[in-house]
């Protein structure tokens, strides 16, 4: 992957941006106008407005929902915004360009991983499949929990692992950089790397993990029970 390294010629050759490897070139960058803490505020405002109303809606319309599958549910359609929207902006715009809110977003998170400055091919062609598919497919997703679909599960399956694959691959790319070409995107204090690259990554392992296995368990269970049903059923008619 290409990071666009220049290699600078002395100091006054840097380019005038935070970000990391030294001496990456971002033709047209424009710095956020918002602090760090404006942007972390707004996101998480954003979030709640989100989720308040979506867990008021799901009481009323099923009040016996049990509380995993709600909170299955409000994962689902936190997932479906956040990979919809920020994700999707991400995929179809340059952010490294723009003051756009989501831009801002996306360049404080790049001080963690500038390689969405750079229009990484890798970071671009996971961002849109993660836009494009597990966005639509996460509000589906929320509905069928919420409406007890049948198919529930097999596009829970579907989608969780979709999220831990692209995770992965993530991680995995970056770490390769690093070992192979000694290359670091991340700005050396630790609450970038530890907090925005490590951190909020691991959460689309965590839960997803946890829904998958879920899943999984209740998939089988589902065809144990069809096999013992059909097994019955043979044994009477012999």
């Amino acid at each position: 992957m290409n990071a666009n390294v220049v290699p600078p010629a002395g100091d006054d050759a840097l380019p005038d941006h935070p970000f990391y490897p030294l001496g990456i070139a971002l033709p047209g960058y424009i710095a956020n106008e918002m602090s760090t803490i404006q942007i972390l505020g707004i996101f998480a405002a954003t979030c709640v407005s989100v989720l308040l109303p979506t867990l008021v809606a799901i009481n009323r319309k099923r009040p016996d929902l049990p509380k995993r599958e709600l909170w299955a549910a409000l994962w689902f359609v936190l997932c479906g915004c956040i990979h919809l929207i920020l994700e999707g902006y991400f995929a179809f715009n340059a952010v490294a360009t723009s003051r756009h809110i989501l831009a801002q977003m996306w360049k404080e998170y790049s001080l963690s991983d500038s390689r969405y400055l750079t229009r990484d091919a890798f970071v671009v062609t996971m961002e849109t499949v993660t836009a494009v598919c597990w966005g639509p497919l996460s509000f589906v997703c929320a509905w069928m929990i919420v409406a007890d679909h049948p198919a529930r599960h097999v596009l829970q399956a579907v989608i969780s692992l979709g999220q831990i694959y692209g995770d992965v691959l993530y991680y995995g790319t970056c770490t390769l950089e690093y070992v192979v070409r000694a290359l670091e995107f991340s700005r050396p204090e630790p609450y970038y790397f530890y907090g925005y690259y490590v951190f909020l990554n691991a959460i689309w392992i965590v839960i997803p993990s946890m829904l998958l296995w879920s899943s999984c368990r209740k998939t089988t269970r589902a065809f144990a029970r069809v096999q013992q049903l059909e097994t019955t059923k043979n044994g009477k008619a012999l």
